[in-house]
């Protein structure tokens, strides 16, 4: 089976007037003969498409698209998609209503959602010939994540997850994992989620893709398997960022081709080029797969743990801050609820661990 994997969608103030006209060759340009000759094309779809105005409590932009965003996609060739993601539910239970009747109407099998945790639960099969492939889209614990009385995105969890990627080999030939996880802005994994996506591929993973990071990461082949720690934005372009900086790295990604019969995979690097996105290409191109090529060695040799490392320092005024502030007798509910969040999500507790380690790890050896 021919299967394109991609990351993380969501129409921008930019871009969603051109989504609204199902404007393709501007948005995709020459990235569109990437989805010829596919069997699977496969999307995270990283908003809500709806027109609510009504968006649910959290920390960080709600994230909403039109309606042709779908229709949009289907004319590229996107037949799957992911809502295993911090943002799909950003517009609460109205928004998912109208989400899930856009990518119906276009035609879109949606998977990595539920009506409840259980429900959440329920693992994509494709079959094609005599092949068959299934995908597990799972997110971490921050916003959009289902609970037992309520609808959302299926989690990940230690335990369920791990049983749920077991089951799903038995069953069939390939197992597909997209993580929505790790640390925002980080090309480096934490020492948590490099273990934890090795132990899913020693359960009958045969690829994990992490998403959620918004820059190319790294990756390494393990014990057959396939991992990619950072896959980047496919199509979220921002007129700006607060940082500056960022800018590079938000705007490549890697599009991931990925042969299930032959269990070989391609990574195709992407730029965003004005209100659009085009195949990386000249020095351009050259650039973004060194600097990859080079973190690929680097988890080999063991030197991303120092980026890993670095990065987090890099944070710490945010994270001391955050305790200090839920600390104080005068702290306010949003600064309780701050540090309530940054308790829930993997991620931030993997930063946390790693800049305030236990006497445990620090102890004489």
């Amino acid at each position: 089976m021919k299967t394109l994997l991609l990351g993380d969608v969501s129409p921008t103030a930019l871009t969603n007037p051109l989504f609204e006209k199902k404007e393709v060759s501007t948005l995709f340009s020459d990235a569109v003969a990437i989805f010829e000759g596919n069997d699977v094309n496969f999307v995270n779809l990283e908003c809500a498409l709806t027109e609510s105005d009504k968006d649910i409590e959290k920390f960080g932009p709600p994230l909403k698209g039109c309606a042709n965003t779908a229709e949009t996609l289907k004319m590229v060739g996107v037949n799957y998609c992911g809502l295993s993601n911090n943002h799909v539910f950003d517009y609460g239970v109205q928004g998912m209503k109208d989400t899930f009747r856009a990518l119906d109407q276009a035609g879109i099998t949606y998977t990595g959602f539920g009506k409840d945790y259980q429900d959440s639960r329920k693992n994509l099969v494709i079959t094609h010939g005599e092949e068959k492939v299934c995908i597990i889209a799972v997110c971490e614990h921050e916003y959009s994540y289902a609970l037992e009385d309520r609808m959302g995105s299926r989690p990940f969890d230690e335990y369920d997850t791990i049983e749920d990627i077991r089951k799903a080999k038995e069953e069939c030939d390939r197992v597909i994992v997209i993580y929505h996880g790790g640390k925002e802005h980080c090309r480096y994994p934490s020492p948590r989620l490099h273990r934890l996506c090795r132990a899913m591929v020693r359960n009958g993973a045969d690829v994990v893709l992490c998403q959620h990071s918004h820059c190319i990461g790294c990756y390494e082949q393990y014990e057959g398997g396939h991992i990619l720690y950072g896959q980047g934005n496919f199509h979220f372009i921002k007129p700006a960022l607060a940082n500056p900086s960022l800018v590079k790295t938000w705007n490549n990604s890697l599009a991931v081709k990925y042969d299930t019969k032959e269990n070989r995979m391609e990574f195709i690097p992407l730029v965003v080029d004005g209100s659009g996105i085009t195949l990386a290409k000249g020095q351009e191109k050259d650039e973004i797969m060194d600097s990859f090529y080079k973190r690929n060695r680097e988890l080999i040799s063991g030197a991303w743990k120092d980026g890993w490392h670095a990065f987090c320092e890099s944070m710490k005024e945010l994270y001391l801050r955050v305790i200090r502030e839920s600390c104080m007798e005068d702290a306010t509910e949003q600064q309780y609820k701050m540090f309530g969040h940054f308790l829930d999500c993997e991620a931030h507790t993997d930063v946390w661990r790693e800049l305030f380690p236990s006497a445990n790890l620090t102890n004489e050896k």
